[in-house]
């Protein structure tokens, strides 16, 4: 069945258009996200930029694109479980039957044959959050600019029938079509009630636009003629083609500043000045979601402000710690430089409210349960690549399973002498405040040191591999296995090559998650809606990041997905009806 939002939206009421506009979207491309970037230097073109990104004004809040091809989207849907797939059939179905079915159309039949392989939908802020000073709203038409609207772009593939397009608009049951131009340009406009006056404009015989608000129409064609749109905004022709793929399902776009401003705006958690400012320094983020046999991939890219005093630091130093960890590691984070990272934290959510914790809070933490001072004591010699890795444990006969799994910490130093002071220091706030016994020991030769708690178990471990790299083991007593050096380390396993991605190459960080034994052994915390059922449908996740250049980041994620067996096919509008008309 083909998508529900490539058609002209015949819908009844504004506001619910652009909150199904912008759900669908949202589960069509995912969460996802946290972000990392791309931009590599290449000559680009307009089949590399996201579908009319000639025509989208470029302070549009938000844009996305959806493929038109009926096959990806099955393909979609034979991703998940029968769960999941019923839950997106049911979004699919009520958006379809909104923006097709109850206002006259089929897909096949009155938009398959012209419609391109890809429609974008832009959601367009208030003009006063671009245009300061607001001015005074005296009608109904300026009250409805100073809210978020909507521009569709449909490119027409067929020229002969593009001329027809316009004649065959179906009339609204209430309101009628009205012809008239702006710049030379014919509009067709609905009048009907207030908020449901949409437009519709035929560009060059080859985009047919639809816009939610005659101001919004006004705005789509400024853009393309006076060459204002998306396509020129800041670092977009540049970034974008980063991620263009000859088969995409979707694309999306965020403009970073435009999403800041109207944040700040809210009554509710309004954003500090300060932050703000921060915030201004980034442009956009801008992503590809691409459907794969085995999964999902999102290639992404964000980029900062060509105006902005802030630059990154190119060090891509990352891809060592997968060889350090044995191949049964359920999860691995890696990084570049830890000093670094957190220094770039600080400056991001320093007095920024929706920071997850703030770094004076961190820092108070760590000096109030060590006595250490993490700048001087520890960040100061913990410039190398570094990990985070969840390691289980082999149960042995007889013995009582404590801790199901081992956290490890790794860190490649830059001051031996210098760090070998700190956890010595570590030691003994161990042993004088909480009363550990801190014992010198040998795992396979190498010399360690255990904490262990007052009622005798080993809770701790630290020590030294390859001379520089730091290791902290905390939980079940698993030291051996990354002291051993195991010819089978994660780096070679089936599961981490098929989902942690090889691109970007360098790297400064990556990430994997074996999904299916974790869930199966460990309880996890729920931190999204229906988390169940999708961990359910998810084998693993992976994601490798880098610093592309002084201005722009670059990322890639898989999600290795689970299929549907015997996948039916969408319920059809005439089945859907009847459904919903039997008590």
């Amino acid at each position: 069945m083909a998508p529900p939002l490539v058609s002209v939206p015949m819908k009844k009421k504004k506001k619910p258009s652009l909150v199904l506009t912008l759900s669908a979207a949202g589960l069509l491309i995912g969460a996802g996200s946290a972000a990392y970037w791309l931009l590599a230097p290449r000559q680009p073109s307009w089949s590399d930029l996201l579908v009319g990104a000639n025509i989208v004004p470029g302070d549009a809040l938000f844009a996305v694109s959806l493929t038109t091809d009926p096959q990806q989207w099955q393909k979609l849907r034979d991703f998940g479980t029968k769960e999941t797939q019923a839950e997106l059939d049911k979004n699919l179905v009520q958006l379809r039957d909104r923006f097709l079915t109850n206002n006259g159309y089929n897909f096949q039949k009155d938009i398959a044959p012209w419609v391109g392989n890809e429609v974008t939908i832009a959601i367009l802020a208030p003009a006063t959050a671009s245009k300061p000073p607001p001015k005074p709203v005296t009608t109904n038409e300026d009250a409805a600019s100073d809210q978020q609207s909507m521009v569709m772009v449909l490119p027409v593939k067929n020229p002969e029938i593009a001329k027809n397009i316009l004649a065959q608009l179906k009339t609204f049951k209430q309101g009628k079509w009205i012809d008239r131009t702006y710049q030379g340009i014919a509009i067709k406009q609905n009048q009907g009630q207030a908020g449901e006056n949409f437009s519709a404009v035929l560009l060059d015989g080859r985009f047919l636009v639809i816009t939610d608000h005659p101001k919004a129409a006004e705005r789509a064609i400024d853009a393309y003629t006076s060459k204002t749109s998306l396509a020129t905004t800041g670092g977009f022709a540049e970034n974008f083609p980063k991620i263009a793929n000859s088969q995409p399902f979707a694309q999306f776009y965020v403009n970073v500043p435009t999403a800041a401003k109207i944040a700040a705006a809210s009554p509710n958690r309004p954003i500090p000045a300060q932050v703000l400012a921060q915030l201004q320094n980034n442009q956009g983020l801008a992503a590809t979601m691409i459907l794969e046999p085995e999964g999902i991939r999102f290639k992404g890219v964000s980029w900062l402000n060509p105006n902005s005093q802030r630059v990154l630091a190119v060090e891509n130093k990352a891809g060592k710690m997968q060889s350090l960890v044995p191949a049964e590691t359920l999860m691995m984070l890696s990084g570049g430089n830890l000093q670094r990272l957190w220094g770039d934290y600080v400056l991001t959510s320093q007095g920024n409210p929706l920071s997850p914790i703030a770094p004076e809070q961190i820092r108070s933490g760590i000096k109030s349960l060590t006595d250490l001072d993490l700048d001087q004591d520890l960040l100061s010699w913990m410039k190398g690549e570094f990990s985070l890795s969840l390691i289980p444990t082999t149960p042995k006969e007889g013995s009582p399973d404590d801790f199901l799994a081992g956290l490890v910490f790794m860190v490649q130093g830059s001051n031996r002498k210098l760090a070998e002071a700190s956890l010595k220091q570590l030691d003994e706030v161990m042993k004088s405040q909480y009363q550990f016994q801190v014992q010198s020991g040998k795992v396979a030769g190498v010399p360690v040191v255990n904490w262990v708690s007052p009622y005798g178990t080993l809770t701790a471990t630290h020590g030294w591999l390859d001379k520089d790299i730091a290791f902290l083991v905390v939980g079940a007593p698993i030291t051996d296995k990354i002291i051993l050096k195991p010819n089978n380390t994660l780096a070679n396993t089936l599961p981490f090559q098929q989902t942690v991605p090889t691109e970007p190459n360098p790297t400064n960080g990556q990430f994997f998650l074996d999904v299916q034994r974790t869930v199966k052994n460990f309880p996890l915390p729920t931190l999204i809606p229906n988390q169940q059922s999708l961990l359910a449908a998810t084998r693993s996740i992976g994601m490798t990041s880098s610093v592309s250049d002084s201005r722009s980041n670059r990322y890639d994620i898989f999600i290795g997905l689970k299929k549907v067996r015997n996948s039916t096919a969408l319920p059809s509008p005439e089945s859907s009806k009847s459904n919903s008309a039997t008590p």
